[in-house]
């Protein structure tokens, strides 16, 4: 009797980390997005029409979810009052595929609104977010092969673009409120 009791604990221990492990577990397989798939979701217009920010894939890896989105914009006139977006819960990371234009991001933001629990931009793209106009904030000149890392709670945007910008966003997850399998109907 004495060692069915140890034999016991070890068995609980065992199915606690093991339901721990499956839990958190990482994919096994890599995820794939190619230009061609990339190029389908830039083309595609669904019944709510043709949106800026369309998400391609949501990977869950376990404690975390990895995001992929592509955006185009069109061209802008300069802006007297810049506005933008924040998310705040959700990393992005923009790499410029293509033309260029006057990113704006910071702290400050006057008016802010909430954006709609369910939208799109909250259910798939990027989570809670907020908009608003910006009190100061830095900008820069982006364009094709420029990286930008936009921290979770900083707003961000455009206030100008002369012709066009297109660019990928990776999105990091940490508090998993992007739908983990997640795929573009165009690539399903």
């Amino acid at each position: 009797m004495h060692r069915a009791v140890p034999a016991a604990i070890a068995a609980v221990i065992l199915s606690l980390q093991t339901v721990a492990f499956s839990q958190s577990r990482m994919p096994t397989t890599s995820t794939f997005i190619s230009k061609a798939d990339i190029q389908a979701v830039l083309r595609y217009t669904g019944s709510e029409g043709a949106a800026t920010d369309r998400q391609m894939k949501v990977v869950g890896m376990g404690n975390y979810n990895v995001a992929v989105g592509v955006l185009h914009r069109g061209p802008t006139t300069p802006a007297t009052v810049a506005s933008g977006i924040g998310h705040s819960q959700v990393t992005e990371i923009y790499y410029v595929m293509s033309g260029s234009g006057t990113f704006i991001s910071g702290v400050r933001v006057a008016n802010r609104r909430e954006q709609p629990a369910d939208g799109e931009i909250v259910r798939i793209a990027v989570g809670p977010s907020f908009t608003g106009s910006f009190e100061g904030g830095e900008t820069r000149q982006i364009s094709a092969g420029d990286v930008v890392i936009i921290p979770a709670g900083v707003m961000h945007g455009f206030t100008e673009i002369k012709d066009e910008i297109t660019y990928l966003s990776m999105r990091t997850d940490n508090d998993r409120v992007l739908p983990a399998g997640y795929v573009h109907p165009t690539l399903r």
